[in-house]
């Protein structure tokens, strides 16, 4: 009889594979899901964290500490990197209770005015413990999910009840923030809108509040113009001062002589700075840590970050930022092809709806294709909450794309409620997921009896 003496028989040729050493199944188990997500995350918080120790020279200024700004972005990336993890091994299902952070994003709107602490003439945030929290991404992500949770629900019975749900929360929620913050605002209700068309609300109501909205929109135009410019200049009225300022003086720069064009004022200021950070980056850029405009932009760690990536990397750095929010917009739009369930194929949506779409208003601001909002580029700028919540968006998807995928078995329907796979014992862990899907990504098997 033959015996094999070669102790690697069986094994794969070359050796033993990445995900059949310790470290490949601590990394596998550890970081689960689609792993082009992981790879964008990743790669966001490295250009993040290289231009924001670029970009806080300003800070750096005042306070005398080169590595303060960068060490605080970083231990908010670290938390961030800690929400991801918790949200995406929690069944999507529990993400209904985001019902309830609603109720309490209302009640800290409704109070931040009152109690809450003005940064750059807006009273945004809420100061606790030592942080500054701010509502409105709180209540942007429960709102979003609340919504997605309402869509799932509809039956052709209670269409009509469930409409006027979201539509009243809608309105509620996005009313508080548009007082101090209408960009927000706008920014909530169209990705909630979107949601509805996508979750097959009839069109006839979508219409009808596409109509109520231009109304409101075509109504606030004329107040702000004839409301007399003392009432804005302080007091509550001052945000529509803001406003009109910003329309008036986008819409004015068309018209102005070349002089008048090319002289930086109190007005133009920013826009004027972002479009010589522009100039400066050419092709190529003029690489991480050289820029000049960082030291004249107000807000060049923030929202107007895109000027300084373009500055220091060049018009292909700007281009290669722009396509990492358009691959998580089709990745997530791959994920929802192979999503059993509408719930989670609504939160995917809604998240990667909320993260492109304020990447995309940012950087429309920092290029001047629209006035200035005040919208930060999401993972990219420096923020505490901001950050914290742009990771929970990673969550959900993550979340959704592991337990929303499973086996799907003819004639063996789901009973758990939840999307999740019932499989047998896995020792490796990855028993969540399909055979020859260990990594969480995309796709189902059929498995035929």
């Amino acid at each position: 009889m033959h015996h094999d003496s070669n102790p690697t028989a069986g094994q794969p040729a070359g050796g033993p594979t990445e995900s059949t050493t310790p470290s490949g199944r601590f990394w596998r188990k550890v970081f689960k899901g689609d792993k082009v997500i992981w790879l964008t995350f990743i790669i966001l918080c490295v250009i993040s964290l290289v231009e924001i120790f670029s970009a806080t020279s300003t800070i750096v200024y005042r306070q005398q500490n080169m590595w303060k700004p960068i060490l605080r972005h970083a231990m908010f990336l670290t938390g961030g990197v800690g929400v991801i993890l918790l949200i995406h091994n929690i069944p999507y299902r529990y993400f209904s209770s985001l019902i309830f952070v609603l109720l309490g994003a209302i009640v800290l709107l409704i109070l931040t005015p009152f109690i809450g602490t003005s940064i750059n003439g807006a009273e945004r945030w809420i100061y606790f413990m030592g942080f500054t929290v701010q509502p409105s991404e709180i209540a942007k992500i429960s709102l979003m999910g609340t919504i997605a949770f309402l869509l799932s629900r509809q039956n052709g019975e209670n269409d009509g009840v469930l409409f006027r749900w979201m539509i009243g929360l809608m309105t509620v929620v996005c009313g508080i923030i548009a007082m101090d913050n209408l960009s927000t605002a706008l920014l909530l209700f169209g990705v909630c809108y979107l949601l509805m068309f996508i979750g097959n609300v009839k069109i006839l109501r979508l219409l009808k509040v596409a109509a109520g909205g231009i109304a409101i929109l075509f109504l606030f135009s004329l107040m702000v113009k004839v409301i007399p410019g003392d009432w804005t200049d302080s007091g509550p009225l001052s945000r529509l001062g803001t406003w009109k300022n910003r329309i008036v003086n986008y819409s004015m720069h068309r018209e102005l002589s070349e002089e008048e064009y090319f002289t930086i004022t109190d007005e133009n200021f920013q826009v004027a700075h972002a479009k010589i950070a522009i100039a400066n980056g050419g092709v190529l850029g003029v690489f991480p840590g050289n820029s000049t405009e960082r030291d004249f932009l107000p807000q060049a760690y923030s929202d107007f970050i895109y000027a300084i990536i373009i500055e220091e990397m060049g018009f292909f750095g700007g281009i290669f930022v722009l396509l990492l929010y358009v691959i998580i917009l089709i990745r997530a739009g791959m994920i929802v092809r192979k999503t059993e369930k509408p719930f989670p194929k609504y939160l995917v949506l809604g998240s990667a709806l909320m993260l492109s779409m304020q990447a995309f208003i940012n950087m429309a601001v920092a290029v001047n294709l629209i006035p200035v909002t005040g919208q930060p580029l999401p993972l990219i700028s420096r923020g505490g909450t901001s950050t914290l919540i742009t990771c929970a968006y990673f969550g959900l998807i993550l979340s959704a794309d592991r337990f929303g995928i499973g086996r799907k078995r003819d004639g063996d329907a789901d009973d758990t409620g939840d999307g999740e796979p019932e499989a047998p014992d896995d020792p490796s862990g990855d028993a969540a997921y399909p055979p020859g899907r260990q990594d969480g990504s995309i796709g189902f098997e059929v498995i035929q009896p």
